[in-house]
């Protein structure tokens, strides 16, 4: 079976190779194809023989290239790197398709997947029983949040010609080949192949923070708004069986989506509170959209008698309120329908809907929570006359939408920054004229007060304090509301959330947590609703702070403190995961880490970030975003279980001395490099560090405003990026290897991989890291610095690492145990390779010319190549 789905993936990424190539040379001749055609030849030689000489030849012939040529060069590798990831994609959604139409699971069998929803029920039931499964299943809440940094390297224009494509190929899937469907489809794909051929790949501009909420309402147009009710009703047939359908519903509500996309202001002047105000309008503008519509669509065919399906009291009470309400909308409607109460109610329900979007606050509703009320008493009156199946239908699917996205589709997260905050506050105390930065703090907590008005309190509730240090942060939060609407009483809704980030607060985390729920504020809080307390985790300064493998275990001593110190307290805690995409960031398959999470940090709910091109390779695909939600709901509900909380617990004690000998060892050798004279001038020589602050990602610099003289205010993302583009990808890895050495014992590092959850998916997420390290690459920029005793250190690291990874797992070679993925790296690798060739030549030409223009040819060469190679590696940080 393998071998069928291995071949229909290599006969999609041929048949897109070669239109490419035809379009090549339409575009630029014979010449261009048989120059991208030698370099590839090369560099696979080199890749596949381990051949110094070839690589030679291939850097060689890369700085032959007219500066023309080595741009369309890098275009042509990055147009093919889309070409590849989108056949993947659409691979992976054939044989999921396939598999659920089967049946199957994972493994071909005919079972529930073991990471899915049902398969986690399942083993509940076995654990804890029926009862307390089902009231585990009612408290399940995934909560993902979208935010922007980065954002896709892509542009949305290239995006877009990359959808195109991927739609004409599951197209082409339906057509008979030599048909004229087939024909035509192949003329169609290579006019959306040359259209991305021709479309610039750099963004001219950086986007703004509005361009990135509009970015982000494409995902939930084009899938979330259809898949999350899709998922629940998933759930639901399983758990009804033959009486789906006929039963009320019983799968739960169980995802929230929160956004920091135009919200989140930390270290972002481009965020402000009027750009708040209209990205919360944006997002709701969608989401009643697409319920008016819904609603329009489910009424249109509600088309059931009366007298087959008799009102019930309640439905007649409402259609005489809406009558009392719009009395000439209704009676249109009723002569319409004359005779179909159902339908008359609900079309006057999405005409309410649709007032609620324009502002009209005579017809719309003033909450969500009235809009649900009218549904259910439409589908209570269903029920009633017997029209079971019309009630747990399309209406049920409704009103599973407005329980998940109400009237804001995603909860806005106001971020800042705790000295912005100390400052703001500070000036308030002081009187006199407040500064600009001040009332714009200010007009902030306005914004939120106006939003709950709007859109209802869970539109705009959560505030984020990046890098608290004291509870004084969090009770500035409450200060300012204060001070901004002119008393504690008038003041928004507010749940203060403390981010803890580097290594020192994680350490004082719950020494702040004791005192900040002494404060007032808090203390309103928490009797308000029902003692829940959120607490957020940075992994991506902690990373940077301690290095990947002291931040991995000191935020796993941290989330068991944290929940040690809440069930103490009586809190109903939930932990934030700022979780990126890179694994230097937190990254790494996270239905994964949600099972290696400390016994009670979990309890049925998990929260964490989205970080932008991990938004598209999520929920761009319909049938992949249904599966990635699945397995996430599946994760929170199995971390839970006694089984995987003892498995977490007895590993963590018998564990203990290796994970402290680890730490140290880790941490020291990490400081060896970090901490080393010179070490960010010497970075920011090895990697296109500055560069890649000219790429327009996305709206936030890539500083908080100092030089590159500190490591301290360099934002996680450029410092991951950084190294990724230079083939290293230190940033998830280093120091794992002395630490591993530090330990020596293999045996008990073995069984440390087979029975501790946390260090195994250390382990395999470092194998992955190191899988798209390349020695000789790595050589190449490594010498662009003038240190060698750095340089030797980070290379006798990552030789250390591999050789300690692999004795660890077992494996003979890297990613032994995953041979499609392991497959898949090996494909792509030399391709990357190309590109990062092309890369080294502009990098080399920057720095010899001094030039800082971000439009000349050497910057455009190192951008588009930059470009590529996210691509290739599919990973921007």
């Amino acid at each position: 079976m393998s071998d069928e789905v291995d071949r229909d993936l290599r006969a999609d990424v041929r048949l897109l190779g070669s239109l490419l190539g035809r379009v090549l040379v339409e575009a630029g001749g014979h010449e261009l194809l048989d120059d991208v055609e030698r370099l590839r030849s090369l560099v696979i030689h080199a890749y596949e023989r381990d051949s110094d000489a070839s690589i030679e030849d291939a850097e060689a012939l890369v700085e032959s290239f007219t500066p023309e040529r080595a741009e369309q060069i890098a275009r042509a590798f990055t147009v093919y790197f889309h070409l590849s990831n989108l056949a993947e994609e659409h691979h992976r959604v054939r044989v999921l398709r396939a598999r659920s139409a089967r049946g199957q699971d994972a493994a071909g069998t005919d079972a529930p997947a073991a990471d899915s929803l049902p398969a986690a029920i399942e083993r509940l039931v076995g654990e804890v029983g029926p009862d307390e499964t089902a009231e585990r299943l009612q408290r399940l809440r995934f909560h993902p949040v979208l935010t922007a940094h980065p954002t896709e390297a892509r542009r949305r224009a290239v995006a877009s010609a990359i959808r195109r494509i991927s739609e004409l190929l599951a197209e082409r899937d339906d057509a008979a080949s030599g048909s004229l469907t087939a024909i035509e489809n192949e003329r169609l794909l290579l006019e959306q192949i040359d259209v991305l051929w021709r479309t610039s790949p750099l963004r001219t501009t950086r986007p703004t923070p509005l361009d990135e909420v509009r970015t982000a309402m494409a995902i939930f147009d084009q899938t979330l708004f259809q898949v999350v009710p899709r998922v629940y009703r998933l759930l639901d047939d399983w758990l009804l069986g033959t009486d789906a359908g006929v039963e009320p519903a019983r799968a739960p509500a169980f995802m929230r989506l929160g956004s920091w996309i135009g919200a989140d202001r930390d270290g972002n002047p481009f965020v402000t509170a009027s750009v708040t105000k209209a990205a919360a309008a944006i997002a709701s503008e969608h989401v009643l959209l697409g319920l008016e519509h819904a609603a329009t669509r489910i009424g249109r065919t509600l088309t059931l008698d009366e007298a087959d399906t008799p009102p019930d009291a309640a439905l007649r009470q409402l259609a005489d309120e809406q009558r009392q309400l719009a009395e000439h909308i209704t009676s249109q409607i009723g002569t319409r329908a004359p005779n179909e109460p159902h339908r008359r109610v609900l079309l006057v329900i999405a005409l309410r809907i649709a007032a609620t979007r324009t502002g009209d606050e005579t017809l719309g509703y003033g909450r969500p929570d009235e809009l649900l009320a009218d549904l259910r008493v439409v589908q209570k009156s269903l029920r009633a006359g017997g029209a079971n199946r019309s009630a747990n239908g399309e209406l049920q699917n409704l009103i599973w939408q407005v329980d998940t996205f109400g009237f804001h589709l995603a909860e806005l997260e106001v971020r800042q920054h705790s000295k912005v905050h100390r400052q703001a506050i500070e000036e308030v105390r002081a009187g006199g004229e407040l500064g600009e930065m001040t009332q714009e703090v200010l007009e902030v907590y306005r914004t939120i007060s106006y939003l709950q008005g709007r859109y209802g309190v869970d539109a705009a509730r959560r505030y984020i304090v990046s890098f608290t240090q004291s509870s004084a942060d969090i009770a500035t939060v409450y200060a300012l509301a204060e001070a901004a609407l002119g008393s504690a009483e008038a003041a928004p809704v507010l749940d203060a959330i403390p981010l803890f980030e580097t290594f020192d607060d994680l350490q004082a985390s719950t020494t702040i947590l004791a005192e900040m729920i002494e404060l007032p504020a808090v203390k309103a809080r928490l009797a308000a609703t029902g003692r829940r307390l959120e607490v957020m985790l940075g992994y991506s300064d902690s990373s940077k702070d301690v290095g990947p493998v002291s931040a991995t275990l000191a935020l796993y001593a941290a989330q068991s403190r944290i929940a040690e110190w809440a069930e103490e307290n009586d809190i109903e805690l939930t932990l934030f995961h700022g979780r990126g995409g890179a694994l230097g960031r937190g990254g790494g398959p996270a239905n994964e880490a949600v099972l290696a999470q400390p016994p009670g940090s979990v309890d049925d709910r998990f929260k964490l970030t989205e970080q932008g091109e991990v938004i598209f390779a999520q929920y761009g695909d319909k049938t992949i975003a249904a599966r990635h939600i699945e397995q996430m709901a599946a994760a929170t509900l199995l971390a839970s279980s006694p089984s995987n909380e003892n498995a977490n617990r007895r590993s963590a004690i018998d564990f203990a001395e290796v994970a402290a000998t680890m730490d140290e060892a880790s941490r020291d050798r990490f400081f060896e490099l970090v901490k080393a004279d010179g070490f960010a001038q010497w970075f920011a020589q090895v990697t296109p560090m500055e560069e890649v602050g000219l790429l327009a990602l996305g709206s936030r610099p890539a500083r908080r405003g100092l030089s590159v003289e500190s490591l301290e205010d360099l934002r996680a993302i450029p410092w991951v990026f950084a190294w990724t583009q230079a083939r290293i990808n230190l940033t998830g890895w280093f120091g794992l290897g002395t630490a591993l050495a530090a330990v020596g014992d293999l045996a008990q590092l073995q069984d440390a991989y087979a029975r501790w959850p946390l260090f195994t998916s250390m382990i395999d997420n470092v194998e992955m890291s190191l899988a798209k390290t390349d020695l000789r690459i790595a050589e190449r920029y490594l010498a662009l610095g003038d240190r060698d005793d750095l340089a030797a250190l980070v290379l006798d690291e990552m030789e250390l690492t591999r050789e300690w990874v692999r004795r660890t797992s077992g494996h003979r070679e890297i990613l032994d145990d995953r041979p499609v993925l392991r497959r898949a790296v090996r494909l792509r690798s030399p391709y990357v390779d190309a590109l990062s060739l092309l890369q080294l030549r502009a990098l080399r030409a920057v720095r010899a010319s001094g030039s800082t223009d971000p439009d000349d040819a050497p910057h455009r060469l190192m951008l588009l190549a930059v470009n590529g190679v996210a691509a290739g590696l599919q990973n921007t940080g």
